[in-house]
């Protein structure tokens, strides 16, 4: 009873109602200076008042800037991930869906500030780059739009374990505790990632700092971890439901999340094709489980 208690108060804390308002105003404010921070380092760079490599595509223009605000969005969403996990299976996997969206479309932002603008369009690397971003947020902001949708949809005898079920709180309580712990896992990670691209490990800082690298700092070891905690939710998840199609959902899930991960690895029209495969795949098992939850074929335990 005690480790409840304790358990109860980090999550009120940490991951509660009145936490996530506290978090999303911080991030709010933080996102606001950051981007006057960055307009005004651009600003001085480009007038010669501080130096810093050519290379550096930071602060080659003001609309790179606009990177940085989405940066702590992204981190809001992050959290918003994690404060789902004990609500909602369907809900915590369309935040996996809404962040790999966002960084698509902060990527845009950098894409922008590096487009050529000349006929030979699709012969620039950049701007080819920049149209299949484009075309690819178009098509997953809809994709999330109907996988929204048929969660809303989703029978109410299914949907997730039913409240009713047994042993229906211990298992709340056991992803609270996955998203207690997740909290600091991820913070340590964020942490060095950053130390690590920026250079501090590094006797080459200039060689770290590359849109290759940030576009990829922390999610990549992120989606690892997600796919972890996917996988052990999928485990524990047999003691309270053993419905095949449940099973095949959660493990279509799991493979979903595990191609958004593998994306990370790739650059161009491949890492696209893999972003659009992993979101359609998540959307095609939702809408054949609630299927399955339609026509009643599901097994009820004794």
């Amino acid at each position: 009873m005690k480790e409840n208690k304790i358990l109860a108060t980090v999550f009120e804390n940490l991951l509660s109602y009145k936490a996530k308002k506290a978090v999303e105003k911080t991030i709010l404010l933080v996102s606001i200076f950051s981007f006057l921070l960055h307009l005004f380092l651009i600003y001085l760079v480009q007038h010669n008042f501080i130096f810093v490599g050519t290379d550096i595509e930071l602060f080659k223009s003001p609309i790179a800037a606009i990177y940085t605000p989405f940066s702590f969005i992204l981190i809001y969403e992050v959290y918003l991930l994690v404060y789902y996990i004990p609500k909602s299976v369907t809900t915590y996997v369309s935040k996996q869906y809404e962040i790999i969206t966002l960084i698509v479309i902060r990527r845009l932002f950098k894409d922008m500030a590096d487009l050529k603008l000349t006929q030979d369009w699709l012969n620039i690397e950049s701007d080819r780059q920049f149209t299949y971003d484009i075309v690819l947020s178009v098509l997953v902001f809809y994709i999330i739009y109907l996988f929204k949708n048929n969660v809303y949809k989703q029978p109410q005898v299914a949907g997730e374990l039913a409240s009713n079920a047994p042993n229906y709180d211990s298992f709340i309580q056991l992803k609270k505790i996955i998203s207690v712990l997740l909290m600091p896992v991820l913070a340590i990670i964020a942490s060095y990632s950053l130390l690590n691209w920026s250079g501090i490990f590094s006797e080459n800082n200039a060689a770290h700092l590359d849109f290759k690298n940030i576009n990829n700092i922390f999610f990549e070891d992120f989606f690892t971890i997600l796919i972890i905690v996917d996988v052990f939710l999928l485990l524990i998840s047999f003691f309270y439901s053993d419905s095949f199609h449940k099973v095949i959902r959660n493990s279509g899930f799991i493979i979903s999340t595990i191609l958004i991960r593998l994306s990370f690895s790739t650059e161009g029209l491949v890492n696209n094709i893999l972003i659009l495969s992993s979101i359609l795949f998540g959307l095609l098992m939702l809408v054949i489980h609630n299927q399955f939850e339609k026509k009643g074929f599901y097994e009820q335990k004794a």
